[in-house]
């Protein structure tokens, strides 16, 4: 399941598909902002990507929200992780300030020479940003951040269960079919 959206020199694609393990230049963790590798992606993080990741992370912290930082990814198929911090559900301005983390993760891929970045649909796990309003918020973002000219070449937002891609689809098949 692929769902592809040109847009200027970069593609924008929706994928159903583990975050941690896309073959990709790097690949986006929603992280605590104490940095600490916890549950769910963060422990598969620590299993797959070794000690040397949770080394790096040890002098990074702690972020605020919006912040982020980027480390190698250790023994995993991509090259960095870009760790961002973002808002929470039911904190204010949640909208802006995942549109912010956003912006600052393509900005750091962009600054670290990143060609290739995966994303999840931002927040909606863990930290309990409901899926509708994150898929929309995070492909809606990246899309208009590509529109302005990127040297980032392939974003990829994955969903990780059919829930997740379900949700996501959607918003990129309307902006191909606007485009047609």
């Amino acid at each position: 399941m692929t769902e592809k959206k040109k847009i200027k020199n970069s593609t924008l694609s929706v994928i159903k598909a583990d975050v941690t393990a896309t073959e990709i230049d790097a690949f986006v963790f929603y992280a605590r902002n104490d940095l600490k590798l916890g549950s769910g992606f963060g422990n598969a993080i620590a299993l797959r990507g070794g000690p040397s990741i949770r080394k790096e992370l040890e002098n990074l912290g702690p972020l605020k929200v919006t912040d982020v930082v980027v480390t190698t990814a250790g023994n995993m198929k991509a090259n960095h992780i870009i760790h961002a911090c973002g808002p929470k559900f039911q904190e204010e301005n949640i909208d802006q300030k995942l549109k912010t983390t956003i912006i600052n993760v393509l900005k750091a891929a962009e600054s670290n020479g990143i060609e290739s970045i995966a994303f999840p649909p931002m927040g909606s796990g863990f930290y309990g940003v409901p899926i509708d309003k994150s898929a929309k918020i995070t492909i809606e973002t990246i899309a208009e951040y590509l529109n302005k000219g990127s040297e980032i070449k392939d974003v990829v937002v994955c969903g990780n269960d059919t829930r997740e891609y379900n949700a996501l689809a959607p918003i990129i098949q309307e902006m191909i079919k606007k485009a047609a």
